[in-house]
């Protein structure tokens, strides 16, 4: 019986390993060189956080993270707000840990790789994965370093694209945890997000190929809606100035360009906003459904009542004081006249002295101005 129980377990693991690897080939095969990979790679984290957080017991909703991660506020309704938000933040913090973990996050992340380097020297890339999640489960590390680090090796030694392929399912409170029969587990888990993944690129093209069938009827040749269109389905989300960099064009006649997508069906904006506009593809319509309404488009919001604006909101201004006119300032010129005189006094002393020394035709007519004046006037009298 322990024969049969090894011969069984083997050749459960050969199936389970077979499936996987050839659902991560298929997918990888897909988005190798897409024109849509920036916009599918932004689909799949997101479905991957959503996973990953309802293990760990936070259920979020997937265009509630795309929100927060574009910094858009959530519309909410009756249900718990601070579960939602609580929700949020921990989706959150496990797409930075995904996508732009901070220095300590890398630092963690960079020893969870060589955790599973060591570990998966000897056994096929997927079975090493498997091994390598296992021990460190068992070690008591955490789940969002060895995720992350199992996103990087898959992406250097299986598939040419670093995917968010975790097998977040595994690790439900209800799987068992003896290696033998949890590694199958792990391994179907992978294949099925590589298989919803798969589905996922297959709606994107799909809303793609009908979205250039719109935009080609009735265009010139010439026209820059085609490659809008490729840049906006590229893109998970696209401002009005980020088209018109990339395509050398005016901002307005982008902005133009994406309101007659928004007019015809094309393309949805998600931020209900005049300023500072985010549109997607119409397969983002969800998140314009969680983005909340700017708060001048809610009825009443920001309006005061008649009852409090009934008082002027600002005061009479107190009339002004009467100030009586400032006395005309009278300048004494008794000292000022002194002094002149004094030196008048000594330049005549310094004249006399330089003609008795016969030095008076050197100097001309000694004495300031004013004395001057004086002796021509006393010479006319004479």
């Amino acid at each position: 019986m322990r024969d049969a129980g090894r011969n069984l377990t083997a050749d459960h693991f050969g199936v389970a390993l077979e499936r996987a690897a050839f659902a991560l080939g298929r997918l990888d095969q897909a988005l190798h060189g897409h024109p849509l990979l920036p916009a599918a790679l932004h689909r799949l984290r997101l479905d991957a956080v959503r996973r990953q957080a309802a293990v760990d017991g936070y259920a979020i909703d997937p265009w509630h993270l795309a929100a927060v991660i574009e910094h858009l506020p959530l519309r909410l309704g009756a249900e718990d707000r601070g579960g939602v938000f609580e929700a949020a933040r921990y989706a959150f913090a496990q797409y930075q840990w995904l996508v732009a973990p901070d220095f300590d996050q890398e630092g963690a992340v960079q020893e969870a790789m060589a955790f599973l380097t060591r570990g998966a020297r000897a056994e096929s890339p997927l079975l090493g994965v498997a091994r390598g999640l296992h021990n460190w489960l068992e070690a008591g590390h955490a789940r969002p370093a060895m995720r992350t680090a199992i996103v990087r090796h898959l992406g250097t030694t299986l598939l040419r694209t670093p995917l968010p392929l975790t097998g977040a399912a595994a690790l439900q409170a209800d799987v068992p945890w003896g290696f033998a029969a949890w590694a199958p587990l792990f391994l179907q888990a992978l294949a099925a997000e590589a298989r919803d993944a798969l589905r996922q690129i297959g709606l994107l093209e799909q809303a793609w190929r009908q979205a250039r069938q719109i935009v080609a009827t009735g265009r010139r040749g010439n026209s820059r809606a085609p490659a809008a269109l490729d840049l906006i389905a590229a893109a998970p989300l696209i401002s009005a100035g980020t088209l018109a960099g990339c395509l050398r064009m005016a901002p307005k006649n982008a902005l133009a360009l994406l309101d007659q997508f928004v007019e015809r069906g094309i393309v949805v904006e998600v931020t209900h906003r005049s300023a500072r506009r985010l549109f997607g593809l119409k397969g983002l319509a969800p998140l314009a459904e969680e983005v909340a309404l700017p708060r001048r488009a809610r009825r009443g919001a920001g309006r005061l009542p008649a009852s409090v604006i009934e008082e002027p909101l600002v005061e009479e201004a107190p009339a002004p004081a009467v100030l009586s006119p400032l006395a005309r300032w009278q300048p004494d010129y008794a000292d000022l006249e002194a002094a002149m005189a004094a030196a008048d006094q000594a330049v005549r002393n310094a004249g006399s002295r330089l003609e008795a020394l016969g030095l008076g035709g050197l100097g001309g007519r000694g004495g300031s101005a004013h004395s001057r004046q004086q002796g021509e006037a006393a010479e006319d009298r004479e």
